[in-house]
């Protein structure tokens, strides 16, 4: 039984050295985890339209710009069994709670089970759009516009820098535990298997400050506050110090995907407190999260 995405999915066909790979090499590559079968499925049963709405098929030219639209579908999408919280709401933004497990969109084995897709169908607000990301095993403070025209002002406080996310994390005493404050700087690419990232040489583009609050054993509690925004940039910080979260089935190990995950196993890692000033109404506004990690 599959689930479809209420919403569709793009893909703008990039300029690649020629000759040009066939649409379900291209599709296959680029989206390894989705499987060469079910890119051929959708290809082989008129699921993808490029955009004038003419299907593609299996051997329609690759054509640079491209943009091809279909509708993620998954077989046996799991219920996810925990409920976010809608902390504040007003006619601009929605700052929402999430819970360990949920994605904030669709991705990998979950199209309807996401954030968005629940806050949609709960609020009847179709045009909410999340400003940034969590990673679906981390939990905490997500926020949303709500409205299509002034959507950009909220983008730009994000981009440049103007919103401040503050994390927690449970994870294992920093090599050196004598000392409390952290400034981390390095190179974040995109690493193997596509999962993962890593730190490399380079010029540096990831910065996070890190502080020890507490330890317990062989346990550390840890403020995080990340600078900017790479992807999975905390978790590879916290290895430059000699530490790792609690949880974490992709970094130092790597663990597959496990369907439905283990929810005894949460990550601990939370996205605890979220602050900015409106640009509408120039209030400051500050929310903390109401969820609490394993210690």
């Amino acid at each position: 039984m599959f689930s479809t995405a209420p919403t569709p999915s793009y893909i703008t066909l990039p300029n690649l050295a020629m000759p040009y790979p066939c649409l379900l090499d291209f599709l296959d590559q680029r989206f390894p985890f989705v499987g060469r079968d079910i890119w051929k499925h959708r290809l082989d049963h008129g699921k993808i339209h490029d955009e004038t709405d003419r299907t593609v098929h299996a051997d329609t030219p690759y054509r640079v710009n491209a943009r091809l639209r279909y509708y993620r579908e998954v077989r046996n999408e799991h219920p996810i069994p925990f409920e976010e919280q809608i902390v504040f709401h007003n006619e601009n933004i929605l700052v929402a709670d999430k819970p360990h497990f949920l994605p904030v969109t669709p991705s990998g084995s979950y199209v309807n089970e996401c954030l968005l897709h629940r806050l949609r169908r709960k609020t009847g607000l179709n045009h909410l759009v999340p400003v940034h990301r969590l990673d679906r095993e981390t939990a905490g403070l997500v926020l949303f516009t709500c409205k299509e025209h002034n959507r950009r002002q909220w983008f730009e406080l994000f981009r440049h820098r103007k919103i401040n996310k503050c994390y927690e994390a449970v994870a294992t005493l920093p090599a050196h535990s004598d000392q409390r404050y952290w400034l981390i700087e390095s190179r974040i690419e995109r690493g193997e298997p596509r999962l993962r990232f890593r730190n490399t040489e380079g010029e540096i583009n990831a910065r996070s400050r890190i502080r020890l609050m507490e330890t317990r054993g062989k346990l550390a509690k840890l403020e995080l506050e990340p600078i900017t925004g790479k992807t999975h940039q905390l978790r590879l910080h916290l290895g430059l110090i000699g530490s790792h979260i609690i949880g974490d089935r992709l970094y130092p190990e790597f663990n597959p995907p496990e369907n439905p995950p283990r929810y005894d196993r949460p990550l601990q890692l939370l996205a605890k407190k979220l602050n900015f000033t409106d640009p509408n109404s120039g209030e400051f506004l500050s929310f903390e999260s109401r969820y609490k990690l394993n210690w």
